[in-house]
């Protein structure tokens, strides 16, 4: 029964990733439409600023901002200094 059901989703997957590679048309791509009017394209130092410096840069200021304002109490806080082992448990 698992290998009738295996070949059913399958076959499922199959038609279905078939399916959608028929319905859509890159070819139509190169088209314009009415109306389309692109600008002009972005520089490689311009893309990487964009895609990469930029995300990684808010990323850093949101990181920097919860690290800024935590406030949380420090017995909370899980540090060498409040963790208590067996043998220290025991004395």
């Amino acid at each position: 029964m698992d290998k009738k059901n295996a070949l059913r989703a399958g076959a499922l997957a199959a038609g279905t990733t078939l399916m959608m590679l028929l319905m859509s048309s890159p070819a139509l791509a190169l088209t314009r439409d009415d109306g389309d009017d692109p600008g002009t394209g972005l520089s490689v130092i311009e893309t990487l600023g964009l895609y990469v410096a930029l995300p990684i840069a808010i990323f850093a200021v949101i990181a920097g901002l919860v690290m800024v304002l935590d406030k949380s109490q420090e017995k909370h806080r899980v540090t060498s200094k409040n963790i208590k082992t067996k043998s220290a448990a025991k004395a």
